[in-house]
C-alpha cells in the first residue's frame, strides 16, 4: 500500500544510496510517449532532497530525461526498502571528468512514496557484479566523482 513520505530521503534509503551498492530503476518516456526503464547503479545522495547520477550520454534514458525533465526511480532492496521517487532532472556536468561518454545529472526530489506491502517484504535488491577489474575501477571513480560533487554543489 503506497504511503506518501514527502520530499526528503528517508533514513534507510539515504544510507542505502550512500553505500553505493544498490541499483535504482529510472523510468522515463520519449517525445512519442514510449516508456523506457534504465537501471542506474552509479548514484549518490546530495543532501536529503537530491540524488546525483552518472549516466551514459547516448542512453535512451538519458535522452528522455534531458527532454522530459521528470523521472521516476524505483528502489527495492534488503530490509524491506521499497520506494518510488519522483524527481526533476538536470544535467550538472557534461562530460564527467572520469569518462567522456558519461554525464552527471541531479535529480531534485518532488515526491517520495513508500511502496511497502502488508502482504510481502522485500528481502533483497537487484544483484550485480562487475564484469572486469576495469569496470570496477570505472565504477569506483564515477562514484567518487559523485561524492565529490555532492559536497561541492
Amino acid at each position: 500500500m503506497a504511503k506518501h513520505v514527502g520530499v526528503k530521503l528517508p533514513e534507510d534509503l539515504l544510507h542505502l544510496l550512500m553505500e553505493g551498492t544498490t541499483v535504482g530503476v529510472m523510468a522515463t518516456f520519449s517525445e512519442k510517449g514510449i516508456p523506457n526503464t534504465t537501471p542506474i547503479q552509479c548514484m549518490y545522495p546530495k543532501g536529503l532532497e537530491s540524488i546525483l547520477i552518472s549516466i551514459h550520454k547516448n542512453h535512451t534514458g538519458y535522452q528522455n530525461m534531458v527532454w522530459q525533465k521528470k523521472v521516476m526511480f524505483c528502489f527495492l532492496d534488503a530490509n524491506n526498502i521499497a520506494y518510488s521517487v519522483l524527481g526533476r532532472a538536470g544535467v550538472v556536468k557534461a562530460p564527467s571528468q572520469v569518462h567522456p561518454l558519461m554525464n552527471i545529472a541531479r535529480i531534485d526530489i518532488i515526491d517520495i512514496k513508500s511502496d511497502r506491502s502488508v502482504l510481502t517484504q522485500v528481502t533483497s535488491g537487484i544483484k550485480w557484479k562487475h564484469t572486469s577489474w576495469e569496470t570496477e575501477e570505472l565504477s569506483r571513480a564515477l562514484l567518487q566523482e559523485l561524492k565529490d560533487l555532492a559536497s561541492q554543489l
